[in-house]
């Protein structure tokens, strides 16, 4: 597996991947889904868009951007997505490390995650097994597809 720069060629494929966490409504704050115009706009207006490929097929992608403006503009922000059929296999990690990666080249200083729902525990560890720290917990700070509130937990990685 490699994990190298979106193409155009992908956007169908990333989309789906994209939508189906949209979907299951407990990871991402977005609730409206994408298509190919408005997926074109999204992952193109990324500082960064990675995606992990197979044997050509693409198993999960990531999007890089930065969290703030102007004095805080060297903090970056990221999100990641692996598809339903290939969770569970390390995608995330190789994920995680290639994009920590692309921040720093990028110029970044700091990753920095929002919103990882507490619930979260896969995401949680991997985090926290490559050196992220978690800044604290904000009651009640993601709203749940079904309709509930969890907490979520800001974490942050120095590049």
């Amino acid at each position: 597996m490699n994990v190298r720069k979106y193409t155009e060629k992908d956007l169908p494929e990333i989309i789906r991947i994209w939508n189906e966490v949209v979907e299951d409504g407990i990871a991402f704050p977005q609730e409206e889904l994408l298509d190919m115009e408005s997926g074109s706009a999204f992952f193109s207006g990324q500082s960064y868009t990675g995606v992990a490929e197979e044997n050509g097929r693409i198993l999960g992608l990531y999007i890089l951007h930065p969290n703030n403006v102007g004095r805080c503009g060297h903090i970056c922000n990221a999100s990641y997505a692996v598809s339903k059929e290939s969770r569970g296999l390390h995608i995330g990690e190789q994920l995680v490390l290639d994009c920590l990666k692309m921040g720093k080249e990028l110029g970044f200083r700091v990753l920095q995650f929002n919103a990882v729902v507490e619930s979260n525990s896969h995401a949680r560890h991997l985090y926290e097994r490559l050196g992220f720290s978690q800044l604290g917990t904000i009651p009640g700070g993601f709203r749940m597809k079904d309709g509930h509130y969890e907490n979520i937990c800001p974490y942050y990685h120095e590049l």
